[in-house]
């Protein structure tokens, strides 16, 4: 992956960010600190939204907001000890570190937005992949009700077939249950 965000702008950011954002764990502040004390690190330094998908990956958050206050993940291991964090990143530095940051109005917050890069590591279709599961589950449901629908008309029939009064009001009973559904 290229070096799309200049190393001076991504320095900036997070000293902005850590003056203005209390984290809600202060080991992050010095980890954050430490990738800015090396150019060559900040320049594997890329700030991604689900970064949990990228092979390596700091999930930090700010007070104020609803979600955990940090995770390191690498490859499949998640740990939320930053002091792992911190000697993973220092014996690996030619890796590439993803940051995903948690704080209030970040959307709205033009120094996040200008070093925020676009995840290569996120499979394209992710959310195609929700909305399928999502239409495949109607799909089924609708199919699950008209089958059962269908299979108490038939008892219905057999039922008024047999001048069974009571079999009858309880697959009609049934039969109006299915239909308010």
């Amino acid at each position: 992956m290229g070096n799309i965000i200049p190393v001076v702008d991504k320095k900036e950011f997070l000293k902005n960010f850590l003056q203005q954002f209390e984290l809600k764990r202060r080991e992050c502040a010095w980890l954050l600190n430490y990738l800015m004390s090396d150019n060559e690190l900040m320049e594997r330094v890329h700030f991604v939204e689900q970064a949990a998908h990228t092979p390596k990956a700091l999930i930090i958050s700010a007070k104020g907001v609803d979600s955990i206050p940090f995770s390191f993940h690498k490859e499949k291991h998640i740990t939320t000890d930053a002091e792992k964090a911190f000697h993973d990143i220092r014996l690996n530095q030619t890796e590439d570190i993803y940051i995903e940051l948690h704080f209030s109005g970040q959307r709205q917050y033009p120094p996040y937005l200008v070093v925020l890069e676009e995840n290569p590591h996120v499979p394209e279709n992710i959310e195609l992949t929700v909305a399928f599961q999502k239409e495949s589950e109607i799909v089924l449901d609708r199919s699950l009700r008209s089958f059962k629908k269908e299979r108490l008309l038939n008892e219905i029939d057999i039922a008024l077939d047999e001048q069974n009064k009571e079999l009858f009001n309880e697959l009609v009973e049934q039969l109006q249950r299915l239909d308010e559904r």
